[in-house]
């Protein structure tokens, strides 16, 4: 493919470090790329000034309306504690879909002897995990760590909580946890407390290569999985076994039992978090993930378009664009440092506007919608999710031919915006 001219591109200049100290290139009128029609449609007045506003929203107001929208999120913050080496980073994995490296990178101090990894990002969290860290040290003060939980759960939180015991197979040394798990039980009788039993393959008989069909259907396997039942009797509401291995390991499914550990953690949760965690893993489960740029990447995007599926559904004309614009800006921005690019809002916000270029007229069309009784919010709703996972397909065509040392090409970029939104929409009009 030929590289575009200058006057072909509409894309901003490169982000990059440096590209920060930069001065900021005019915003565009959003309506200049509007069609013909819908122009001399929207010349009334008021109505033209309103729908012009939408798509201009400064970091100041970004800031602000991230923090109202993170507020409102169905956010459930995971509790995990169980010995290293048990599995509580492969659960990061098998519910986040990124990948070992990112989550081992993603994970920030919290406390002397916890530490926090929030999913998509901070500023928009639809998962939090809690781990413990150090478990099972003979210098760590289990009373220490107890009074650390207790004081993280006795802050206020909108979402939910769940706590999450991880226990190997083959361990049997687990008076520290049980102590834990009974010290917590105790303050926090309401808790639910999901116990896991992972790494299966270490008990399966000599000469297996692969998982078998779940459950696993073996001696070794059974005698132990009963005996930690037996060890953590009235320490937890549900119970699950799982395996998730890394791809080098030669297990497959990697994810190993994901289809029911995703199930047996909805059950624990209220309604809206039990949504939000089945809609991240609804079709992956028993699949293998990639770490490759593009499959993490999507990950990230489809957490962005539920949450603009939510905001979107809320029935009122035009509300709710400065909010999609919002979680578009910082899916990017996020996107571009997945891919090495550090970039602010303002750029993000630059990139959104030249990537989605004739989206903007459907967009207004679809706002227009809102005011149909009935059937408005619900196709709004369904356009906000293809188009955010639309936008976030280009970005990472954007990003990738900047990783690559190429010149990002606008008609190829625009052309997989537009599939991918076709895509999007024919599998919503199919249903699951």
């Amino acid at each position: 493919m030929s590289e575009p001219s200058d006057t072909d591109s509409n894309l901003p200049p490169e982000p990059s470090q440096s590209s920060q100290n930069h001065q900021k290139q005019p915003n565009k009128a959003p309506w200049e790329s509007l069609g013909e029609g819908l122009k001399k449609v929207l010349t009334l007045g008021k109505i033209t000034d309103k729908i012009g506003g939408l798509f201009n929203v400064s970091e100041s107001e970004v800031a602000e309306i991230l923090e109202r929208v993170r507020a409102e999120l169905p956010t459930t913050e995971a509790l995990l504690i169980g010995k290293p080496q048990a599995g509580k980073s492969s659960i990061v994995r098998g519910l986040t879909g990124v990948s070992a490296e990112i989550v081992g990178q993603g994970f920030k101090p919290h406390t002397q002897n916890t530490q926090r990894y929030a999913y998509p990002s901070g500023d928009l969290p639809l998962l939090i995990f809690t781990d413990t860290v150090g478990l099972g040290d003979i210098n760590q003060d289990t009373d220490e760590l107890v009074a650390e939980l207790v004081e993280n759960l006795q802050q206020e939180t909108r979402g939910a909580r769940v706590l999450i015991l991880t226990v190997k197979i083959n361990d049997f040394a687990t008076d520290t946890l049980r102590t834990i798990a009974a010290s917590l039980r105790s303050k926090y009788p309401d808790l639910p407390c999901l116990l896991v039993v992972t790494c299966l393959h270490e008990v399966y008989p000599t000469g297996t290569a692969n998982h078998p069909a779940y459950p696993p259907d073996f001696p070794d396997f059974q005698r132990s999985f009963d005996a930690i039942q037996e060890d953590f009797d009235n320490l937890y509401n549900r119970l699950v076994a799982i395996d998730f291995t890394l791809e080098e390991d030669g297990y497959t499914p990697v994810f190993y039992g994901l289809e029911t550990f995703r199930d047996t953690l909805i059950e624990l949760l209220p309604e809206a978090e039990a949504r939000t965690i089945y809609q991240l893993l609804e079709g992956q489960a028993g699949q293998e993930l990639s770490s490759l740029y593009r499959d993490v990447g999507r990950r990230y995007i489809l957490a962005f378009s539920i949450m603009a599926a939510t905001i979107a559904a809320v029935p009122l004309p035009f509300a709710t664009m400065p909010v999609l614009t919002a979680l578009q800006v910082s899916m990017v921005g996020l996107l571009g440092k997945l891919y090495g690019q550090t970039i602010t809002p303002s750029q993000a916000g630059g990139i959104v506007s030249a990537i989605a270029g004739g989206f903007l007229a459907q967009a207004v069309g679809r706002e227009l919608i809102k005011f149909i009784p009935a059937f408005g919010s619900a196709i709004a709703a369904s356009w906000a999710f293809a188009y955010t996972g639309a936008l976030g397909e280009a970005t990472c065509v954007y990003f990738g031919d900047l990783m690559g040392g190429k010149k990002p090409d606008p008609k190829r970029i625009q052309s997989v915006m537009k599939q991918a939104f076709k895509n999007s929409q024919t599998q919503i009009d199919n249903g699951p």
